[in-house]
């Protein structure tokens, strides 16, 4: 289905007037429409919008339409939002323009008011069709290695012969096309649903495929919340073991929209060692607990440089975070040291090397992967027990 202005109205009522509570195609704030060989021009009313309200607006409406073009299996050249002085029409102000009658947008579910009413969503919100487990990795600040971790979990779980998804879900800093290497694949639509890419033995989404490389996210809430939705539910996963998320630091929008779309096996927190950073970690390790989702574990990331002299420094303090988990009476899954293979293969997207690497501190490395994965397979194993009401059995002979 090729791009026309129709699609390009339907794309923009996910996107939310800054100064109105409606999306900005039910209040008459579109002005004018232009499609032509791939480029696509909207001029929308912003009167009494300011500056920085305008540029978070056109940046909006433009990733809603590239990714509206993506899942329809077009490419667009070029896109381009003005927002003039022109007031909304009195009767638009008023009356929210009505839908059509054909093919409405799905519409975004409800945001979560408070962690509360989200811990309760978890109690009912149905699992992923075709995935056992989804698991969340979030830290409670950013720059702690989250995504390094995140990766290299999906990448070692595959290794075990499980099937993996790995979702970036850190809308506002997306990092998985350079840690995975996606940077000169195409994305791909089918049926209206995104095709994760397939590298490194396992499946991976990331909004950063989906709008432009290098321009900043400047989203609100409300747009965050559906990017997320989209990513999970119009990518097709297909049958997996487990789905890993990347969150984007911090307690915010994401985690709270998380918790209300999927039901989750559980969380992993992510934190350095030295006390600032535990700090964070500690409240976004309550904040999964307020949202009804159990926290598995936390992982050390950063806990030791690994010198070319294969000598250990402790840069940031090794194991402030294995004491902060013992105080919360939460898992620890492990530390993972900092030595220069790490990152290396994390700016070459070849997590699979961090694995197989040969050398002394590359053995280390992996040594710190493999024991980190398997302790979140087993507390993935003990969760599943509790979740189902099964208790081990001891037999005696």
């Amino acid at each position: 289905m090729s791009v026309s202005k129709e699609s390009v109205r339907e794309s923009l009522r996910r996107v939310q007037h800054p100064l109105h509570k409606q999306d900005v195609v039910s209040i008459g704030a579109i002005t004018k429409v232009a499609v032509c060989d791939g480029f696509v021009s909207v001029t929308l009313a912003g009167a009494g919008v300011d500056e920085q309200a305008r540029a978070s607006l056109k940046q909006q409406a433009t990733a809603a339409i590239r990714l509206a073009a993506h899942q329809s299996g077009d490419e667009l050249s070029e896109v381009h939002v003005d927002v003039t002085d022109a007031p909304l029409s009195a009767a638009s102000a008023t009356a929210p323009a009505s839908p059509p009658a054909t093919s409405p947008p799905a519409a975004a579910p409800k945001r979560p008011s408070a962690p509360g009413e989200a811990a309760r969503a978890q109690e009912t919100t149905p699992s992923l069709p075709g995935v056992r487990h989804v698991i969340a990795v979030g830290a409670g600040k950013g720059g702690v290695g989250k995504s390094t971790v995140a990766v290299n979990l999906a990448v070692g779980l595959a290794r075990r012969g499980h099937a993996v998804g790995l979702m970036d879900g850190d809308i506002y800093g997306p990092s998985m096309p350079t840690m995975l290497g996606l940077d000169s694949l195409e994305t791909a639509v089918m049926g209206g649903m995104l095709q994760p890419f397939l590298v490194h033995g396992i499946k991976s989404m990331t909004i950063g495929k989906l709008v432009e490389p290098e321009k900043p996210l400047i989203w609100r809430g409300p747009m965050a919340h559906g990017a997320f939705k989209q990513l999970v539910e119009q990518t097709q996963w297909g049958e997996l073991d487990y789905l890993i998320i990347d969150l984007p630091p911090g307690t915010g929008d994401v985690s709270l929209t998380m918790a209300q779309l999927l039901k989750l096996t559980g969380a992993v927190v992510v934190c350095t060692p030295q006390k600032v950073a535990q700090d964070d970690a500690i409240r976004a390790a309550k904040m999964y607990q307020q949202l009804g989702i159990e926290v598995l574990g936390v992982v050390e990331n950063m806990s030791y440089f690994i010198g070319d002299d294969g000598k250990e420094y402790d840069i940031f303090g090794r194991g402030g975070a294995e004491h902060m988990a013992q105080r919360l009476g939460v898992p620890f899954l492990g530390a993972v040291p900092i030595t220069m293979s790490l990152r290396e293969n994390s700016d070459k997207g070849n997590p699979t090397a961090n694995f197989i690497e040969k050398s002394p501190q590359g053995r280390i490395l992996a040594g710190h992967l493999d024991r980190m994965v398997t302790n979140l397979e087993n507390q993935v194993a003990l969760s599943s027990m509790r979740s189902s009401g099964k208790r081990p059995k001891l037999t005696i002979s």
